[in-house]
């Protein structure tokens, strides 16, 4: 009786070892830091009760899954964004960044995440606007800093087109849905799926002005990350996860 006791009480001494490694194992994951506004439907937002949501969010929580880190988002306005990638308070920005050349001399960027496209949004019985060209003598709302402004930018030399920007979506949609500004500039994804949501007065009109493809955002110099995100993300598009993401937000399959 006394080997027997001796016995059990080794095997839970082992359980207990056992269980505590794992335990240990699960805390010494690295913690991937993400960068997103919080703030952009579909891509990114709080539900009610405020938890993150959205397809950026699901992308983010499924690679980190993949490459064995645990994850904590950090939402950021889009403004302070890249910033705050530079002072390091996140390791990658999830967040609809359009890869351009600009940015690529200053980041890293993943194998492309999203295919979308730059198209303007009008009041529902606006049919005079349709091209940048209309924007000429007109307010149009974009977003800070983003390549939404950049685009309008390049097009404008003369300064013929207002520019407002904003750093929310829903903001610039209210604006011109009250008739604060005459169009806006954003993505074709975002816009239709909120227009749609919020009932607005409004609607996406012309032709895709610039096509658009994002990536997840880096600093330089950190090659062994960029190299498991991609890997994460060659996986789930072979696999059919992205797509099944994307369906799942979009009803269209843009990770092609």
């Amino acid at each position: 009786m006394k080997k027997q006791s001796i016995v059990i009480f080794s095997l839970m001494i082992i359980m207990s070892l056992i269980i505590g490694c794992a335990s240990n194992q699960a805390n010494d994951k690295k913690t991937l830091k993400v960068g997103v506004e919080g703030t952009y439907p579909p891509f990114n937002f709080e539900t009610e009760d405020g938890k993150l949501t959205g397809y950026d969010v699901e992308v983010a929580r499924e690679i980190a899954n993949r490459i064995g880190y645990k994850i904590k988002f950090i939402p950021t306005k889009w403004s302070g964004m890249f910033g705050a990638l530079e002072a390091r308070k996140f390791d990658i920005i999830v967040n609809q960044v359009a890869i351009t050349s600009e940015r690529q001399e200053k980041y890293d960027f993943s194998e492309p995440y999203v295919y979308s496209g730059a198209q303007l949004i009008v009041k529902s019985n606006n049919n005079k606007i349709t091209s940048l060209e209309d924007l000429k003598g007109k307010k149009v709302g974009v977003g800070l800093g983003s390549n939404y402004e950049q685009i309008i930018k390049e097009f404008d030399q003369n300064n013929k087109i207002e520019v407002k920007t904003y750093e929310v979506l829903l903001d610039t949609l209210n604006d011109l849905d009250i008739g604060r500004i005459d169009a806006a500039l954003n993505d074709k994804l975002a816009a239709g799926i909120n227009i749609k949501k919020t009932g607005l007065d409004l609607k996406v009109t012309g032709k895709v002005v610039k096509k658009v493809v994002n990536g997840i955002t880096l600093r330089k110099g950190n090659e062994q990350l960029l190299n498991k995100i991609n890997n994460a993300l060659a996986e789930m598009k072979s696999d059919g996860t992205l797509k099944e993401i994307s369906l799942k937000w979009f009803g269209v399959d843009v990770s092609h």
